[in-house]
Parts: structure tokens; C-alpha cells; sequence
């Protein structure tokens, strides 16, 4: 404006500068608040990424030793049931050698002269 003397137009260019930079630090600094404040949410996501990654590693650690026991486990009632099954048959045979003993000696004693 040419009414304006110059003298007060370079106090308000002054004041105006001086309030543009004024706002301008204080949105940096909102700025610089946020990604701070973001920079430690990170570290901290960092952190428990970490801390999870290092859990699940021995959950899994710990669940393929679990595996490996049920595995052992269930050779194991496999090798008993074998064992059953050996120890019938061998009953089954020991009872027809008894049968076939008994028999002999039955027939031992019967053909035997009185």
C-alpha cells in the first residue's frame, strides 16, 4: 500500500518474517516430536520383534522335542504290541507241545505192559 510509510512497511516486513519463522520452528518442532516419538515406538517394535522371534525359535525348538517323544513313544507301544503278539504265538506253540507231549505220554502209558 502507497499510504504505508516505508518505514512502518519494513517494521511490519520485519514482524511478518519474525512470525513466519516463529511458525516455522514450531512446526518443525511439532514435527520433530513426532518422529521422535515414532523413532522410539520403532526401537521398541524392534525390541519385541526381537524377543518374539527369539520365543518362537524355542517354541519351536521345544515343540520338535515333543514330536520326537510322542514318536519314541509310540514306537515304543508298536514294540509292545510285537512283543504281545511273540509271546501269544510262543504260548500257542508251548501249548500245542504240551498237547502233543501229553498225548505221547498217554499213549506211553496205556500200550505199557500192566
Amino acid at each position: 500500500d502507497t499510504r504505508v510509510p516505508p518505514r512502518q512497511r519494513q517494521k511490519r516486513r520485519r514482524e511478518a518474517i519474525t512470525a513466519a519463522t516463529c511458525l516455522t520452528e514450531a512446526l518443525v518442532d511439532h514435527l520433530n516430536v513426532g518422529v521422535a516419538q515414532a523413532y522410539v515406538n520403532q526401537r521398541k517394535l524392534d525390541r519385541e520383534v526381537k524377543t518374539l522371534q527369539a520365543q518362537a525359535a524355542q517354541f519351536a525348538k521345544q515343540t520338535g522335542q515333543w514330536i520326537g517323544m510322542v514318536e519314541n513313544f509310540n514306537q515304543a507301544l508298536k514294540e509292545i504290541g510285537d512283543v504281545e503278539n511273540w509271546a501269544r504265538s510262543i504260548e500257542l506253540d508251548m501249548r500245542t507241545i504240551a498237547t502233543a507231549l501229553e498225548y505221547v505220554y498217554k499213549g506211553q502209558l496205556q500200550s505199557a505192559p500192566s
